[in-house]
């Protein structure tokens, strides 16, 4: 085989974090969710939870409330300490982006110094509450796709975030969505299989001793673990 006809490497996935917002009542549990602008190269047209990559700056951002101790355990089972947090960070920041909403606390040291793309964030005197996430669900990208992401699903009431609902641009259509309605929307794969599982999902406690199932492909197969 010449090097022209062989197969490129699979791209490194990149981290990514995803906030899946809800807000139960006794007919339905409603998720907040978007649609992926036609112009993006990753899941156009697509709806989805509020998400995205993390930034450097998301290691060192100061905190309202740090993760808890059996949350910050289950992402450590795949990450340091300091990814956990910065992954953490990442889908609150993503989520104010993308949606407005601060899922925060107020700032335990006003006018101190903020990484450049936090600055929108604290501008409002909040700071990012880790303490009222929980980890979920973990997915990696499968190989054939030129972008990948290895991607922690948190989960979070929405009594927790404060603001008012205005999308940047990057999610359209953005809403609160029954979920019985979401499962009929255009969707990349692993949102709905997260859909289908959300009940058990946000059921349970946080500080419970339990596993985090883990998404991704293995020789060309979708294989379902546990962490």
């Amino acid at each position: 085989m010449s090097e022209a006809t062989a197969p490129k490497p699979a791209a490194r996935p990149r981290d990514a974090a995803t906030l899946i917002l809800y807000r139960k009542s006794r007919q339905s549990t409603e998720i907040l969710m978007g649609e992926r602008h036609g112009g993006h190269s990753f899941m156009p047209n697509r709806y989805v939870f509020p998400g995205g990559r993390v930034d450097p700056h998301d290691w060192r951002v100061r905190v309202a409330a740090e993760l808890r101790e059996p949350v910050a355990t289950r992402l450590c089972k795949a990450a340091t300490p300091a990814r956990a947090r910065a992954l953490a960070a990442a889908a609150v920041r993503e989520t104010f982006e993308e949606t407005g909403l601060l899922v925060a606390r107020p700032d335990p040291d006003p006018g101190a110094d903020v990484p450049a793309n936090w600055r929108e964030f604290f501008a409002t005197g909040f700071a990012p509450a880790l303490d009222v996430l929980d980890y979920v669900v973990r997915a990696v990208t499968p190989p054939y796709r030129p972008k990948r992401f290895n991607a922690r699903f948190f989960a979070a009431n929405a009594e927790h975030a404060h603001g008012t609902i205005k999308g940047s641009g990057e999610l359209l259509d953005l809403r609160w969505i029954p979920v019985e309605e979401a499962l009929q929307l255009e969707l990349p794969r692993i949102t709905g299989v997260v859909l289908q599982q959300i009940a058990s999902l946000i059921d349970r406690r946080p500080d419970e001793d339990r596993p985090v199932k883990v998404y991704r492909q293995l020789h060309g197969k979708p294989t379902n673990g546990e962490e």
